[in-house]
């Protein structure tokens, strides 16, 4: 790659070098300022700075005399990581590369994303997260803490992008299926973020990973020396909710009314209450909830293609009452309602199992407010979730735990044609069930999708099927870079019901006879742009968007503006003015 043919300098680069001028002139240890010159710039380029750029930049000698492509270290970049076995070794040597050169980073990424995904998100995020501080190199992010209730505003301010788009925040109480990791949870919106780039072309300096420390719970963390985070036991006061306000009121303050907010892995009991205090005074959502639903959905549309059975004919049993369960069950009641049926009739074809058994009237243990929809008429006695099975005959089962025993398995094969079994837990080895275990024990029949990835499955008779993974990145991308740039102020459950729909539309007939429920993530950027562009439409024409004049030309709006991985250029515009004579006249 030419340094001519470089993206030119833009203006975030211009402002860094003014910066810089500055910094490196002010009259203290020359030496210390051009380290600070190497080590901000050795983020961009790396050792693809021409000679004139790093001349100009004042890093000349500070690197190896050889001026190599992206192409070049993109290949050093991926034969370092086939040297690596261990998933925690690749997920430090990765981001590792992007602390030192991001663009460099995103494109590797992008180049092999589904073998790349599992490392900077889920499983591979699940073992970093409960190993943060011992495999720590460098922060990343924003870290707000109880303590700093009153000044969250102040510290908003000292994060050095002054314009971002996009905040994921947790408060790392239930991070994936491992529980309460506190401040450990930071490698959630981290992760996260990467896809917002990597998937949806969203611009990495836009986007601010954000985790709220009010303690943990966790006893083991409490006691162990390296832990990061605050040692106290989770403030659940009014001081909690307080301090939630605070963040939300001051990141609108500070970055505008239409950034996004997106909540990651809180608890349950606040879960809910935050998007419903929340959803319409911000632009806000929680994947948890909607971005599982709209996955799952998807997979359940993509279900009904191979069966030629319409969902309003399906009757959906839960392993699981929490957060990511009544997204789901509530997304497939507005998808069944779209198609004719009333609330009620939806409403009755979704059930419940939790760890207190089948969720029905007069049942000993209370239950939450949010499953009330869902509580039946007692369909006789059920004691296992076997039984729960046997006696309601699903045609699909959607899990949050390991229940999915091969009884169940079996059970389902036999009650269905085609048994729809999503074992959608993460991580992988809080999985349901394996794939192997859904394909074998109903003989290749089942349509079948997890959480965390599987390989492909091999039956006896040499059959093979490549099991669909129900990952939220199908959705959160996409759905992320329409809301950005259409201005959405307040997101409804209708955009995440024409994302589930967008999604399965994009699932090929020959992906679907290989056993797919969702098209392959080697194709995540195409499928995230693509939902990007649909759901711009859909939020213009019902009036969601703010973000004027509307683009007539949607598709080449969305496409216009995503980020690529091309180096820009570090040398400034310089041109000749011909002619010019500066000699005063005679």
């Amino acid at each position: 790659m030419k340094p001519s043919s470089r993206t030119p300098c833009s203006p975030e680069v211009m402002n860094k070098l003014y910066y810089l001028k500055i910094y490196t002139f002010c009259g203290r240890n020359t030496q210390r300022n051009l380290l600070f010159t190497f080590l901000l710039f050795t983020k961009r380029n790396g050792m693809a700075f021409s000679l004139s750029e790093r001349q100009v930049l004042g890093i000349h000698g500070l690197l190896p005399p050889k001026v190599e492509t992206q192409d070049l270290q993109a290949m050093r970049f991926q034969n370092n990581l086939k040297k690596m076995t261990d998933p925690l070794q690749k997920y430090i040597y990765l981001m590792g590369i992007q602390e030192r050169n991001e663009r460099l980073f995103y494109r590797v990424l992008m180049e092999d994303i589904e073998e790349l995904m599992p490392i900077v998100y889920t499983p591979t995020v699940g073992l970093a997260c409960t190993h943060y501080g011992h495999i720590f190199r460098r922060p990343k992010g924003l870290f707000i803490s109880i303590l700093d209730k009153g000044h969250i505003r102040s510290i908003l301010d000292n994060w050095p992008e002054t314009n971002v788009s996009a905040v994921v925040v947790t408060d790392g109480e239930r991070i994936l299926g491992l529980g309460d990791l506190g401040v450990y949870g930071m490698g959630i919106p981290v992760g996260k973020l990467c896809l917002y780039t990597a998937c949806a072309g969203i611009r990495p300096e836009k986007c601010l990973p954000v985790v709220i420390d009010v303690g943990t719970n966790n006893e083991t963390l409490l006691k162990d020396p390296l832990y990061m985070g605050l040692y106290q036991e989770r403030d659940r006061s009014q001081a909690y909710d307080d301090l939630i306000d605070e963040f939300m009121e001051a990141v609108v303050e500070k970055y505008g009314q239409d950034t996004l907010i997106q909540f990651e892995d809180f608890g349950n009991h606040n879960a809910f209450r935050f998007l419903r205090k929340y959803r319409e005074k911000y632009c806000t959502f929680n994947d948890d909830i909607q971005g599982t639903a709209a996955v799952a959905l998807a997979g359940l549309l993509a279900a009904q293609r191979a069966i030629g059975k319409p969902i309003t004919e399906h009757r959906v049993l839960f392993l699981g009452a929490g957060e990511a369960a009544l997204g789901i069950a509530n997304l497939i009641v507005m998808a069944m309602i779209e198609k004719g049926m009333t609330q009620a009739e939806a409403r009755e074809k979704i059930w419940l199992y939790d760890k207190d058994g089948l969720l029905v009237k007069g049942r000993s243990q209370e239950t939450d407010s949010n499953q009330e929809a869902f509580v039946h008429d007692s369909p006789g006695t059920v004691q296992t979730f076997l039984d729960a099975v046997n006696t309601l005959k699903p045609t699909a089962i959607i899990g949050a735990g390991r229940l999915f025993t091969h009884d169940v398995i079996k059970t389902m094969g036999t009650l269905n044609e085609r048994p729809v079994i999503f074992a959608l837990s993460n991580p992988t080895n809080k999985a349901e069930c394996t794939a192997e275990d859904a394909y074998t024990l109903t003989d290749g029949r089942c349509l079948f999708a997890s959480g965390s990835p599987f390989g492909p499955v091999t039956l006896n008779d040499g059959r093979v099927y490549t099991p669909g993974q129900g990952n939220n990145a199908y959705i959160f991308p996409g759905v992320a870079l329409a809301v950005v740039l259409s201005g959405v102020r307040h997101i409804s459950d209708t955009v995440f019901l024409e994302a589930a729909k967008t999604l399965a539309e994009q699932l090929t007939d020959k992906e679907l006879k290989e056993g797919r429920l969702y098209p392959p993530l080697s194709n995540i950027r195409e499928v995230s742009l693509q939902m990007a562009v649909k759901v711009v439409e859909f939020v213009y024409a019902n009036g969601m968007a703010f973000r004027y004049p509307e683009p007539m030309d949607k598709e080449g709006f969305v496409r216009a503006t995503v980020w690529d991985t091309e180096y820009d250029s570090f040398e400034p515009d310089t041109y000749d003015w011909p002619g010019v004579n500066f000699s005063p006249k005679k």
